[in-house]
């Protein structure tokens, strides 16, 4: 057994601070678990329950598949978006949670003609973090791009003359309108979804089954 791996009586979940950890709250409480420290307050990154079985894991969203897939957890919940990055190798994808649901969108400066460019055949640069999806995206569309991956402030790029369009997640549209951006093109819907280790979940499934079951009501509800 790799060293990092949880032992046989414990369950490891892999969550990241924010959205994800506050939505992900309610179906933990109809599993029966409750955690019992803030994240946003303690300094602590493995967080217990009222579970002595069950702790959390607290790990930046990019790094939840990487944890569950090398079996530092057992079980994880990541977003669509983290998960195309990622490539999903090594992971159970069983539930769509419907939560933290957000989309995945082309940006651009409110006064750049973005049609017009993509028709006439022009090279784009386009900055984000999500390099493998916009490659995708922009390749089925038969545009030429260049991308640029940044890890933050993605409004920033078109502002600076830094790209001419940005792939990103967005929410509500709030940051975009206060950087003067406009949405020009959805890619996808974007939620979050339970993964799970292969491993876990044959020798674990005792204990892991009725937590997944349970998520799997709450989400359904929601």
């Amino acid at each position: 057994m790799n060293t990092t791996e949880s032992d046989g009586s414990q369950l490891i979940l892999a969550l990241s601070k924010g959205r994800i950890f506050d939505d992900t709250l309610p179906l933990l409480e109809a599993a029966g678990i409750t955690v019992t420290e803030n994240p946003e307050t303690s300094r602590k990154l493995i967080l217990n329950t009222n579970d002595p079985g069950v702790r959390v894991l607290i790990v930046r969203a990019t790094d939840v598949p990487t944890y569950v897939q090398h079996g530092a957890a057992d079980f994880g919940v990541a977003g669509k978006d983290v998960l195309l990055e990622h490539g999903g190798e090594g992971l159970y994808q069983p539930i769509d949670l419907h939560i933290a649901e957000c989309r995945m969108s082309v940006a651009v400066n409110a006064g750049f003609d973005y049609e017009t460019a993509v028709r006439q055949g022009a090279r784009l640069r386009v900055a984000t973090k999500f390099v493998n999806t916009a490659r995708q995206h922009f390749a089925s569309k038969g545009v030429h791009v260049d991308l640029i991956k940044l890890y933050g402030s993605m409004e920033l790029a078109p502002l600076v003359g830094l790209s001419d369009a940005i792939v990103d997640v967005v929410s509500t549209g709030g940051t975009l309108r206060a950087n003067n951006l406009v949405e020009v093109e959805k890619i996808m819907d974007i939620s979050s979804r339970l993964v799970v280790n292969q491993a876990a979940l044959k020798l674990k499934r005792e204990r892991l089954q009725p937590i997944l079951d349970a998520f799997q009501r709450a989400s359904s509800k929601g």
